[in-house]
């Protein structure tokens, strides 16, 4: 059945008239929607949403491709759940008007087919292009031709926290989570009720709907919190044992084999084997990439900052600071330092056929490879240099720095040569018998000062000698644009994710930097 194109009325209805007036004081965005939808939704880009679908000549009848984009976008506006915006495709008018359906009294499209298109959009990436076009639109609104648009640009990146949608548990409850999806998963496949899969594997603790409950233990008690932890362990074990010999076929398969994987990651992770007995015990200290939701396992803890722990997922945009549009976006988990996504934004700037010339961030992004890459295509890089101490010591900035003859020398006159990326050393015969070692270093007598060389340092160099002048500072302040449009942009998200997993929430990100992109487009218009 071949892909239907949607083309809405352009002329305004006496009705959608009376609609737009009523839109005038709240949700603008409605009015410049219906006003601007042609664009947004031009034939090139109706092509693209098309290419996700094969004719096949067979199946219900398709909905416009364009039409489902637009209900996307009013739903993350308005941030609904999938039913309701099914429903408000009915009872709303303002939703009727921008999706051409006026007087409709059955729904545009059912709740599948709203699922289904979303899962289209991001396998296609068409999230991705969709957010391109709208920060064409954002750039090019009020008298700027978009075929005269500067291909270079000056852009701010910046990352805020993301809580996960999934559920943060402890180590027993995680493991005891997982087992327990395993044995539902078991008890389907074997027809048989949840309780009496647990009878025949020797799992009673999962019988119980707390696994804490069914443990039944002073936790405050190290012996008995020990005990506990070992039960469970045994426990996990029979279970497994119990369906290698009742579905040793589906444990090699999904969903079994995806589950049992799981489950075997969370006791890998948590659990170690105690020094002092033949029992497992908690691991001393947090696992390396650690899971830590069962329904989501892309989450992961991480820190925005020493005082702040996230649990979830950082979201990190790229600003247009001329022209205001968030250019590009992704998402990572939680535990990733920000310069990984430093690559992923600059790959998407660069999709779009536009060139960083000019990039504002701060100094978690400095350590990115794409911050080289971005030097060498002649792009500049503001950010605040590092400020190094050395309590009341002499610290980096009182040594003199020659980057062109590659030496550095110390507050008493003393010159060595230095390697970017290594630590420069001042002979300790030298600094021995210095007036000034006192005011330099608290090393003990037969070592040298040492001064670390940071492998950017040139960078870092020319970043101090900004800061030290008001048009130096005044530029490091243009990344605050940025941290407003977070703002917005967390406003609009809320503080936790909408959906598991990390390009799922990625595409929640984009969505809500495409309704930024029109509000800005909007608010461009009108005035």
């Amino acid at each position: 059945m071949p892909i239907p194109r949607w083309k809405p009325s352009a002329k305004l209805s006496k009705r959608e008239e009376m609609i737009l007036k009523r839109c005038r004081k709240t949700r603008k965005l409605f009015a410049f929607l219906r006003k601007h939808r042609h664009e947004l939704f031009s034939d090139d880009i109706q092509d693209e949403l098309e290419l996700m679908y094969r004719d096949t000549g067979a199946g219900k009848r398709p909905v416009p491709p364009a039409l489902m984009a637009m209900a996307l976008i009013v739903q993350g506006y308005l941030k609904v759940s999938d039913a309701e915006t099914v429903e408000m495709t009915v009872v709303d008018l303002r939703w009727q008007m921008v999706l051409d359906c006026v007087g409709a009294e059955e729904p545009a499209f059912s709740q599948g087919a709203l699922f289904d298109f979303r899962e289209r959009l991001i396998a296609n990436d068409m999230d991705r292009r969709l957010l391109e076009h709208t920060a064409r639109i954002a750039r090019s609104t009020k008298g700027f031709d978009a075929k005269k648009l500067p291909k270079t640009l000056r852009v701010a990146v910046d990352s805020s926290a993301l809580e996960g949608a999934g559920r943060v548990e402890d180590t027993v409850n995680l493991i005891g989570h997982a087992a327990r999806k395993v044995v539902e998963c078991a008890a389907r496949l074997l027809q048989l009720e949840v309780q009496e899969v647990c009878r025949r594997a020797g799992v009673r603790l999962l019988m119980e709907k707390s696994i804490k409950k069914a443990l039944d233990r002073d936790w405050s008690d190290p012996i008995q919190k020990a005990a506990a932890i070992d039960d469970l362990a045994k426990e996990v074990l029979s279970l497994e044992r119990w369906l290698d010999k009742n579905l040793s076929d589906d444990m090699k398969k999904p969903p079994l084999a995806d589950l049992i994987e799981a489950l075997d990651q969370f006791v890998t992770q948590d659990l170690e084997p105690d020094p002092d007995s033949e029992r497992l015990r908690i691991v001393e200290g947090v696992a390396e990439d650690r899971q830590i939701s069962v329904e989501d396992p892309e989450m992961r803890h991480g820190r925005k900052s020493k005082s702040k722990r996230i649990d979830g997922y950082k979201r990190h945009i790229a600003r247009d600071l001329d022209f205001d549009a968030i250019v590009a976006a992704t998402s990572t988990p939680a535990n990733k330092p920000e310069h990984e996504a430093l690559p992923v934004l600059k790959a998407d700037i660069e999709h779009q056929n536009l060139r960083i010339g000019e990039i504002h961030f701060d100094r978690a992004y400095l350590s990115s490879p794409a911050v080289k890459d971005i030097e060498a295509d002649g792009g500049e890089i503001i950010c605040k240099p590092w400020r190094s101490k050395n309590g009341e010591l002499f610290a980096k900035e009182d040594f003199n720095l020659n980057l062109r003859d590659h030496t550095i020398t110390c507050p008493a006159g003393t010159i060595v040569s230095i390697e970017f990326g290594k630590v420069a050393q001042f002979p300790a015969s030298t600094c021995d018998r210095c007036n000034l070692r006192e005011s330099c270093t608290n090393a003990r007598k037969g070592t040298g000062r040492t001064v670390s060389i940071a492998e950017n340092e040139k960078l870092q160099q020319r970043m101090r000698k900004l800061s030290r002048t008001k048009r130096g500072r005044e530029r490091f302040r243009e990344r605050v644009d940025v941290e407003h449009s977070l703002a917005h942009i967390g406003y609009r998200q809320g503080p936790r994710a909408r959906y598991f997993g990390t390009r799922k929430t990625t595409f929640d990100l984009r969505r809500a930097s495409i309704i930024q992109n029109l509000e800005i487009a909007q608010r461009k218009a009108a005035s």
